[in-house]
């Protein structure tokens, strides 16, 4: 049994031989390449077949370095994601906001070109709140009575009526809506000009036009404006549009419902209408009459009296004697005035017995008898502008 050594270990040329030949081989075969590129399909032909090799041989150290940034991406991830979801809701918040005042400042140019074109002079206010009756429709505005605001002023929005001041307090004042129940304004078609008073329907949020004809020329999509009747609301304002109109067959009244032109419950700023028109007095309170068709003697205006004409003078007859004595002749007759008594000279007349208005008659002319009781003298006459004609009959008789 031979025993020999390895061939590792086995005696050749020097290992000096060995490295010059190989280093005199690659500085030629570099030579060769660096000046005839004849290398070249060989050095592609040992890449290809070496890459699998190589990323194999790489795999360790990708797993690690990508193990490594997957955790750094997900945590830089998360927290950008976090970011990114914080701004989304601030953007968010800001868009609204812009929007908002966007939808707000149009309203506050519609409102200011309302106020252009308004004939009297009108205020700018906003609504804090709702009134706290869920029953009525009212809300509260931040103008009161330090600002100018009475009771009965017309609130309105750039496109119509929206209420009236109902209550003032000193910084704030409440309006009742258009379309509570226990408001009216008084409006007018303005297609024809038929005059109507609209009343509120409460939580419906519409206008009803009561106590109208049923053959009213009233049509629907008409437009009611205020007529001014009231002397609070100025005539020409935008009240409601006509939007169903029925005629009742039985009743002796139409319905018509009515659509508010203005934002009830839209807009936060509106305008009130500073109206300086004075309010019309009331009547004075007529007094009760009583019962039945006598009219009361206080009730009647004062006449002055009817001056009478005056009356032409007639003249008046003879006193009658009261007493004849025995065996005398009776008196002249009356209608004898121009006739002499019975004894008397002969040529001798009566004196007339007629005198002027206001005069005392003369005594009658003495007479040749004696035994005639002489006649009293006649009463003063009246005259006819101060006594009635019935006294100046009775007298005369």
């Amino acid at each position: 049994m031979e025993y020999s050594p390895p061939p590792l270990f086995k005696q050749g040329a020097p290992a000096r031989v060995k490295v010059t030949v190989f280093a005199l081989i690659s500085i030629a075969l570099l030579v060769v390449d660096a000046r005839f590129h004849a290398l070249t399909a060989v050095r592609q032909v040992a890449g290809t077949v070496l890459y699998p090799f190589q990323m194999l041989a790489l795999m360790p150290r990708d797993a690690v370095s990508n193990m490594g940034s997957y955790f750094s991406s997900i945590s830089a991830l998360q927290k950008e994601v976090r970011d990114l979801k914080s701004q989304q809701v601030a953007m968010a918040q800001a868009m609204q906001q812009a929007q908002l005042q966007m939808a707000e400042n149009g309203h506050l140019r519609k409102l200011m070109d309302a106020r252009e074109h308004l004939p009297v002079r009108s205020m700018m206010s906003e609504i804090l709140y709702d009134a706290r009756d869920p029953s009525t429709r009212r809300v509260v505005l931040d103008r009161g009575s330090q600002n100018g605001v009475k009771p009965g002023l017309p609130v309105i929005d750039n496109a119509g009526v929206v209420g009236q001041v109902t209550r003032v307090f000193p910084f704030t004042s409440e309006v009742t809506l258009l379309t509570d129940k226990e408001q009216a304004i008084p409006v007018q078609v303005l297609r024809n000009g038929l005059r109507s008073v609209a009343y509120g329907r409460g939580q419906s949020g519409q206008l009803d036009l009561r106590f109208v004809a049923p053959n009213a020329d009233i049509q629907v999509g008409d437009v009611l404006v205020t007529s001014g009747l009231d002397g609070m609301y100025p005539a020409g304002l935008a009240v409601a549009k006509v939007s169903q109109v029925e005629s009742v067959a039985q009743g002796a009244f139409g319905r018509v419902v009515c659509q508010p032109l203005a934002g009830i419950d839209r807009h936060r700023q509106l305008l009130i209408v500073m109206s300086d028109q004075p309010a019309q007095p009331r009547p004075a309170a007529e007094a009760p009459k009583p019962n039945g068709n006598t009219t009361s003697r206080r009730n009647l205006p004062k006449m002055a009296p009817i001056p009478l004409p005056p009356l032409p003078a007639q003249p008046l007859p003879p006193a009658v004697q009261p007493a004849q004595q025995a065996g005398q002749q009776p008196a002249a007759a009356p209608g004898t005035q121009g006739a002499a008594p019975s004894g008397a000279a002969p040529g001798a007349t009566a004196a007339p017995a007629t005198s002027a208005p206001g005069a005392v008659p003369a005594a009658p002319p003495a007479t040749q008898n004696q035994n005639r009781a002489p006649a009293p003298a006649p009463a003063r006459v009246t005259p006819p502008a101060a006594k009635p004609a019935a006294a100046r009959t009775g007298e005369g008789a």
